[in-house]
């Protein structure tokens, strides 16, 4: 962690700067040509992470700089074919990073955090769905040791579109 960084469970005061984050992270999505996340999602679940206690943050002077959910669930879990089975497993769900700061390694720390956060919480394995046609968090998880899982879940969306994601996973 850098100096004057604070990594911590989110609290229900944190909520509207948290979907205020991830409102510019979707418009800078959208702007890339990413249409993954919209103006619902992921913003309509983070007061729900928040009740669970599973929504968690990293903050600096400015306020949050990243956040991520960890899950012990997740619906496309029956749809791949994991590597890692037999263990307890967590899903890291929602990682964003604070449009004026990509570019600083802030996704790779949060992964670590990440890594460490469900290591601690009893697991073995740490799993994520990301959707096809995200290009930049793929090329993330790979450099960051995550491998892929066999198949695709495919969620449908509204309007009757469907959301293509590929399973990743990395030991623990």
């Amino acid at each position: 962690m850098q100096k004057n960084e604070l990594f911590r469970r989110a609290v229900m005061q944190d909520l509207p700067q948290v979907k205020a984050v991830y409102e510019d992270i979707v418009r800078h999505m959208l702007h890339r040509g990413l249409s993954i996340w919209d103006e619902w999602y992921p913003c309509m679940v983070f007061e729900e992470d928040i009740r669970r206690r599973r929504l968690y943050l990293l903050l600096d002077e400015n306020g949050i700089v990243a956040a991520f959910a960890l899950s012990d669930t997740n619906a496309g879990a029956d749809a791949v074919g994991w590597r890692h089975t037999g263990r307890k497993a967590l899903y890291l769900e929602r990682l964003g990073v604070c449009v004026g700061r990509l570019g600083q390694g802030l996704g790779i720390r949060m992964l670590g955090k990440a890594k460490e956060t469900a290591r601690l919480s009893g697991a073995g394995t740490l799993r994520l769905f990301v959707a096809e046609s995200n290009a930049p968090a793929i090329r993330l998880y790979e450099k960051n040791g995550f491998t892929k899982a066999a198949g695709v879940y495919e969620e449908a969306i509204d309007g009757g579109a469907v959301l293509r994601e590929t399973g990743w996973e990395t030991a623990l």
